[in-house]
């Protein structure tokens, strides 16, 4: 019987548990390693920064629900991994064996990569919704923000790979002060290192250029692309603006009294551990430079074929490469579901003693939120060229993105990642997991 081992357990990792389970049988045991012991539906945190929500209307405990399903929870912290050893070590000193490993461990945020970066807690001068106790910090700094409100700064800095949070706060910010109808009291910037506005790292998708770009003149919002950010001090960011050829045109001194910058992301500290410091070795035969964990097209390791990985931590190779200032590639939802759907059939094949098969598609399917409207993306898939690709805003995307959070924490309380209604809608939507429904 084999040991199939979870590191992680977010909104990529918590699906993966409940369905490796529900594909093997029950004489294998599946074990789920996190450092926290709740569940964050992270894609909520902006509204929890601004008070729309409170943390635990988004939070639950991991263990009741895990156990329920017959799934081993371990409140832990991988430390160390030892793949010619089949074998992870814990925080508390134990080791634990496995037959196969996924890693969907999210990202490490490198706040330490601009100098003054960072929630107050981590030493900074802006705030982050990047995590539910960041985001509660920046709450109570946003309440002091409204008593005396000044100018804002939102975006995301060099080397940053998920964009579509900057933008998604920027305007539930803007929504938030116009009710507390003290807008006309906050100059908003939005500086980004995208060549463009709507670009998101994935070279735009349909006319999300235009699209956003009316937006936020609608709503007063200035902006500054190909910026990098040098440097943050309280009150004042430093940030240097790029040409197309990267040459700098333009050094701004910005001065705000709230900023939340996205940052660029790494790997896990026990995966940045096994990063190779010779540059010729391309980080090493698991991990890419960045601690990103390397994939083939079955979401598995090429070098350790039983180790699989999902989500933020893995290595995509940038989609834009002309980008004057580093742009990441970002991992989204419904692309990261179909990684899930590939491993399980995959690691039930392996079991099964046949090759790995499936591949996932990385279709996209996204809603943005903007306050009191929103916009929705469709990539098909999500890395160009694509088959389809579709943008539409309007208040009923807000409304969509209510009601997706309280499906999705309501799926993830039963342990149903894919109900079965949805499977059926989605494949007459033509959105399919695997390459093979096609």
């Amino acid at each position: 019987m084999a040991t199939v081992v979870v590191v992680g357990s977010s909104t990529g990792g918590l699906p993966m548990s409940y369905d490796i389970r529900k594909h093997l049988d029950k004489g294998h045991t599946v074990k789920v390693v996190n450092a926290i012991d709740e569940f964050n539906f992270v894609p909520s945190n902006p509204w929890v920064a601004v008070g729309w929500r409170k943390p635990e209307d988004i939070s639950f405990k991991l263990e009741p629900h895990l156990t329920r399903k017959g799934i081993e929870f371990y409140h832990q912290t991988c430390v160390g991994l030892d793949p010619e050893q089949n074998q992870i070590t814990l925080d508390d000193g134990q080791t634990m064996d496995y037959d196969y490993l996924i890693l969907s461990t999210g990202p490490a945020l490198a706040f330490d990569e601009v100098e003054g970066f960072g929630p107050k807690s981590h030493g900074g001068n802006t705030v982050s919704v990047c995590t539910t106790p960041h985001s509660v910090e920046a709450y109570e700094q946003w309440q002091e923000f409204c008593n005396e409100p000044g100018p804002i700064i939102v975006g995301a800095v060099q080397g940053a790979s998920c964009f579509g949070p900057a933008y998604e706060f920027a305007m539930i910010m803007e929504t938030d002060l116009r009710k507390r109808k003290i807008r006309n009291q906050v100059p908003m910037t939005f500086v980004t290192a995208e060549p463009y506005i709507g670009h998101l790292g994935l070279g735009g998708v349909g006319d999300s250029k235009g699209l956003m770009e009316s937006e936020m003149r609608n709503r007063h919002i200035n902006w500054i692309c190909n910026a990098k950010t040098t440097k943050i001090e309280d009150g004042v960011m430093y940030v240097d603006e790029h040409d197309l050829q990267g040459n700098v045109i333009k050094q701004h001194e910005l001065p705000f009294k709230y900023s939340m910058m996205l940052p660029a992301f790494r790997g896990s500290k026990f995966l940045m551990e096994m990063v190779d410091s010779n540059p010729e070795a391309a980080g090493g035969p698991l991990v890419n430079p960045r601690g990103f964990v390397k994939v083939d097209q079955f979401s598995r390791n090429p070098t350790y074929k039983n180790i699989y990985a999902l989500g933020v931590g893995i290595a995509i190779p940038p989609v834009d490469t002309t980008c004057p200032v580093p742009c990441g590639t970002p991992k989204t939802g419904l692309m990261i579901e179909s990684m899930v759907t590939a491993i399980c059939h995959n690691i039930e094949a392996n079991i099964k003693g046949e090759d790995a098969h499936e591949e996932p598609t990385w279709n996209t399917v996204c809603l943005a939120d903007m306050g009191d409207s929103g916009a929705a993306f469709v990539a098909l898939p999500q890395i160009p060229p694509r088959n389809l690709t579709w943008a539409k805003k309007g208040k009923w995307v807000h409304l969509a993105k209510i009601a997706f959070e309280k499906y999705f924490i309501r799926n993830m309380k039963a342990g149903n990642s894919e109900p079965i209604y949805q499977k059926y809608i989605m494949k007459m939507l033509g959105i399919n997991r695997l390459k093979s429904q096609k």
